[in-house]
């Protein structure tokens, strides 16, 4: 049984190579419908930074792979040589350890990133759905989803924010415990403030309001998350609302001066404001930093606890890695358990006809005349010399050809204590 998977991702690929190969989800049934003609088990891994293919068969892995780049380049367009140029194959023990640490963020773009799990769990239920997984690659999905849980409950994997969003949203939780009683102003509209807004609403914010020189793009991020929006000139108005100002614009001078905040404060009878600067020129005046009953944080000041976090993260990810290892070799056992079923089902048939025939023979002498207790003697004997037959000539021919191996196995095998 062999498990084989190929790829591409943001490290080996290039942005064209991987939207060629990128599926979207309509795509998906189609496409393993069509590898199954390649082999009975198929799973297709797609996001943004990575597309991998998982097969499980009892086919040559050499010969499997060849057939699955070939047919990768065939239904993508993409020639076969530029195909093997970015991507990467593994096999069995590999391609296992390789899934577990995609799906615990150890091979993301951002490491420790949560989002892929949910991401491969879709995966898998796209393939469950299409009927393109079976036994081993349910097997494995689940063996990988348990490991990730796993992991990220014994490490800090995960545990801290290395995005600028992401830190400046983890400190406003330090400052007010619960943010469902909270106002936040978003100054700027960009990739920045809009993964600001969605950490935000993820945490329970209890309200949004988006201020950017664009109205129309304040207001498609405010409708998303049910906020309101505002122009830059009506910030002052706002400010005294906010408890929590996060700011990432392009503006050339600062949005936010010294005064304003100071008659904001005062308005808010003194209540404390937490404001992150994540804009280089700055959007606030530094002077705020001044004032009491205001945290005011730069894009230094969170650099630094990302940096933080990051070295954490990595400790965290050595000792994942050690976790996987461990993870791996408990599946690999299990699949190997899984390649020697038929050697059993094999003997148990083997004995099962043995009991058949002897059985057949013993209702015969009943027929015959034969006392129960003859009988019964006669299946007892008999049915014991044939199941015992070919083990002892086994090891007795192991025994005159002095193959210890042999000899010591069957011990095992067979309980022998002597």
């Amino acid at each position: 049984m062999y498990i084989i998977a190929v790829g591409v991702n943001h490290k080996t690929a290039p942005v064209d190579i991987r939207e060629k190969l990128a599926y979207n989800p309509d795509e998906l049934d189609q496409a393993t419908q069509s590898l199954l003609t390649l082999c009975p088990e198929s799973l297709i891994i797609s996001t943004c930074n990575r597309t991998e293919i998982y097969l499980s068969s009892h086919s040559e892995q050499s010969d499997l792979t060849n057939k699955l780049l070939n047919w990768l380049s065939q239904s993508r367009f993409i020639p076969i040589e530029k195909l093997v140029k970015h991507n990467y194959t593994y096999h069995n023990e590999k391609a296992v350890q390789h899934l577990l640490r995609v799906v615990c963020g150890l091979d993301s773009m951002v490491l420790g990133e949560p989002q892929i799990l949910g991401q491969v769990k879709n995966a898998h239920q796209q393939g469950v759905k299409s009927k393109s997984t079976g036994t081993i690659l349910n097997r494995l999905a689940q063996f990988s989803f348990s490991a990730a849980k796993k992991i990220r409950t014994q490490t800090a994997i995960g545990a801290n924010p290395i995005s600028v969003a992401y830190a400046a949203v983890s400190l406003a939780k330090q400052i007010f415990a619960d943010l469902s009683q909270q106002t936040v102003l978003l100054v700027g509209a960009g990739e920045t403030i809009e993964l600001a807004c969605r950490h935000l609403s993820s945490h329970g914010i209890g309200h949004i309001i988006v201020a950017n020189r664009s109205i129309k793009n304040a207001n498609k991020l405010a409708d998303e998350f049910n906020g309101e929006a505002i122009s830059l000139e009506q910030i002052s108005h706002y400010l005294p609302r906010a408890d929590i100002v996060i700011s990432s614009t392009a503006a050339p001078i600062p949005i936010i001066g010294k005064g304003s905040v100071e008659r904001a404060l005062k308005n808010r009878r003194y209540q404390p404001m937490f404001m992150v600067d994540i804009a280089v020129p700055r959007d606030i005046e530094p002077e705020v930093s001044q004032l009491d009953d205001v945290y005011l944080y730069t894009v230094d000041d969170l650099q630094s606890v990302i940096e933080e976090n990051m070295q954490s993260r990595q400790v965290a990810a050595q000792q994942a890695e050690t976790m996987i290892g461990d993870e791996v070799t408990l599946f690999m056992n299990w699949l190997r358990a899984q390649g020697q079923l038929q050697l059993i089902r094999d003997y148990r048939e083997g004995a099962h006809t043995h009991r058949k025939e002897t059985l057949k023979k013993a209702h015969r002498l009943l027929r015959n005349g034969k006392s129960v207790e003859d009988t019964l003697e006669f299946l007892a004997h008999t049915l014991t010399n044939k199941l015992a037959h070919e083990p002892t000539a086994a090891i007795n021919k192991a025994a005159h050809s002095g193959d210890t191996e042999l000899l010591e196995a069957a011990k095992k095998i067979l309980n022998l204590k002597k």
